[in-house]
């Protein structure tokens, strides 16, 4: 047996597929269930760490602005000439670490109207807190600084930058406007300023440690890059410019969300490529944004780790369970396997085989048990069937002998009175079995006058056979009497009614032509009613008329006819197998289909018109069983007698 179609394969195969899908759906909704949770809490995890950051960025720059905004209000409020001024200015930086320098900026002509502008700058140098006068270095009145919170009247943080003078040093500022009422109103008097170096909240941000590889990142409003691990994108591009240089649209719509103050958590790949989440967050006093980016590699790795041992373990079991299902099938199959050798040695005819003992009282022991019986059975079922098979070749070799004897009874040498010229006869018989209950016979009662007879016996088969054979005898036997049709079926019929306990009976059509004139006396026994062929005028069927079957009653009359036939004319006799005749389509072949049949054939030989009906008739049935015998027999009359009908006498 190919091993792709045995028990054991289709188990094995069911069992390890059955076992892989459903493992895979748990192992694949397991990962995917553990990757949702870990997002979620990762979510939480970088929203505490971003907003940690915030806070720490927000206290710094705060505590800032909130030196600066008191350093402005003084300025409002108090009368400070330079020595105040400038012991203010050195007292803030020296206090406040974060504050790297701080500057009172007036506007023209309000500190001295000698000096016109004034703005001295104290912050750290190398040789302590070093003053810096900045109206002898620039015009500090065009600078973002000062112009920016001097137009919109309220403090401001200005964007990084970096200060090349101070060494390069990347600085913000924080700027507060100052005033003071005169003459009722309120004027600009200048702006105080305080730089804070960035490199202290760079380091603070960069010194976060992120996972393995994973970083925070800090960007001004604009969303320019101030501090990230590739050096060379600081100051030097935007999430816009970035997102401008790889195509990317979802970097830049992070980009729009973080300038316009927004938070969120998103999938992102970094500047440099790599597959990541990304947690942002807004810096409330300056409108930065602290972003902390955590590789997805790294984020997943335990997930998949513990997804690998899990798969390893699950194909372990599932080899195991291959393991079981093989042993199991082989528990199966083994008995299997030789009670199907068993099998091909019984079908070759070998019952004396042992079969497999019964080891067990499962069902592949039921079906061992199933199989002894079988082969017992079949012996004697076999021994059964020899005998029976004996006997039918002996019936067969039976029914064939009686066949041949029926037949042998029948005429069939055709021309049958080849001397005779006044007349020609032709018959066919076909059984529907072996043996049938259809006849004709035909013989001479004296020079002159010649007895046909066709008879259908009722049923088929051997008593049909039989009574056929006694029918006959009889017929021949009464007609030598030289009495007339009808007197004929008389004296058979009582015959055979007589002591008839298998209420069996014949129709007969029985005829005597007078070859000298061509008169025909002729009676019927319940038979089929023959057709007269007439060369001239076409064919048409006899007179209705007659009697009871033969056989069925005792002490039946039946009625003698007369007419007298004209040279060339004929008579067709048939049994109801001809017309009865039927299709696959249930069709009788009809009454009507022979007389147009006869119709065609006017004219042709008697044996020709006999075998092409006969012809037309398998044609019609087709592959349709024959259900009843099949006979005909046609008589013609060549004498020169002119006469026609004569009118039927009782």
């Amino acid at each position: 047996m190919p091993r792709s179609r045995s028990i054991a394969f289709k188990l094995i195969l069911v069992f390890t597929l059955c076992s892989a899908l459903i493992f895979s759906v748990i192992l694949g909704y397991n990962y995917y269930q553990s990757r949702m949770m870990l997002e979620k809490e990762l979510e939480g995890n970088a929203r505490n760490l971003a907003m940690s950051l915030v806070n720490r960025v927000e206290t710094v720059l705060a505590s800032v602005g909130r030196v600066t905004e008191e350093m402005a209000f003084f300025l409002e409020i108090g009368k400070y000439g330079e020595r105040e001024l400038l012991a203010l200015l050195r007292g803030t930086v020296e206090r406040n670490g974060h504050i790297y320098g701080s500057v009172a900026a007036f506007e023209p002509d309000v500190f001295c109207v000698a000096t016109r502008l004034y703005a001295p700058y104290f912050h750290k140098g190398k040789g302590g807190i070093l003053l810096t006068h900045l109206e002898r270095s620039h015009s500090y009145l065009f600078r973002d600084w000062y112009q920016i919170p001097r137009e919109l009247e309220k403090p401001e943080w200005s964007e990084p930058y970096i200060d090349q003078e101070k060494g390069n040093i990347l600085m913000t500022s924080y700027s507060v406007p100052f005033f003071e009422n005169r003459d009722g109103k309120r004027r600009l008097r200048g702006v105080v300023a305080s730089d804070v170096s960035l490199s202290a909240l760079t380091e603070l941000v960069s010194s976060i440690k992120v996972l393995k590889t994973g970083y925070c990142t800090l960007s001004s409003r604009n969303g320019t890059i101030l501090t990230h691990p590739v050096k060379k994108l600081i100051m030097n591009e935007t999430f816009f410019t970035i997102a401008e240089a790889r195509n990317d649209a979802g970097l830049r719509e992070i980009g729009r969300k973080m300038i316009r103050g927004g938070s969120g958590f998103v999938p992102f790949k970094t500047l440099t490529g790599v597959k990541s989440w990304l947690y942002y967050a807004p810096i409330p006093s300056t409108g930065w944004t602290l972003s902390v980016m955590f590789p997805e590699a790294e984020l997943l790795e335990n997930v998949r780790t513990l997804s690998m041992t899990v798969a390893v373990m699950g194909l372990v079991g599932i080899l195991l369970l291959a393991v079981v299902v093989v042993i199991l099938a082989r528990s199966i199959t083994t008995p299997l396997h030789a009670l199907a050798a068993a099998t091909e040695v019984i079908a070759a005819g070998n019952f004396e085989v042992n079969l497999p003992p019964v080891r067990s009282h499962d069902e592949v022991g039921i079906l061992s048990d199933a199989f002894l019986v079988m082969k017992e059975s079949l012996k004697d079922h076999m021994k059964r069937l020899t005998e029976t098979t004996v006997a039918k070749e002996r019936i067969e070799s039976e029914l064939k002998i009686a066949h041949d004897i029926q037949m042998g009874i029948l005429p069939k040498i055709f021309p049958p009175f080849p001397d005779r010229e006044e007349f020609d006869i032709y018959a066919l018989i076909e059984p529907a079995r072996e043996v049938g209950g259809d006849f004709y016979d035909f013989f001479q009662i004296d020079d002159t006058h010649l007895c046909f007879v066709i008879a259908d016996v009722s049923g088929k088969g051997v008593p049909a056979s039989l009574f056929m054979a006694v029918t006959k005898t009889l017929i021949k036997a009464t007609a030598r009497k030289g009495i007339t049709p009808d007197k004929i079926l008389c004296q058979v019929n009582d015959e055979l009614s007589s002591d008839n306990e298998t209420c069996m009976f014949v129709s007969i059509f029985c005829g005597i032509l007078d070859t000298s004139n061509g008169e025909l006396l002729y009676a019927n026994g319940g038979h089929n009613l023959p057709l007269l062929v007439q060369p001239g005028s076409g064919v048409s069927f006899f007179p209705k008329g007659g009697g009871l079957v033969v056989g069925a009653m005792e002490g039946s009359v039946y009625r003698c006819d007369r007419m007298l036939l004209a040279p060339g004319e004929s008579l067709f006799l048939y049994t109801d197998g001809v017309t009865e005749a039927m299709n696959l389509r249930d069709e009788q072949f009809s009454e009507a289909r022979l007389a147009q049949e006869l119709t065609a054939l006017r004219g042709r030989p008697l044996q020709e018109m006999v075998k092409v009906i006969m012809g037309n008739i398998r044609n019609f049935a087709g592959d349709a069983p024959q259900s009843d015998d099949i006979t005909m027999l046609l008589v013609q009359y060549r004498g020169d007698n002119s006469n026609h009908f004569l009118a039927a006498s009782p």
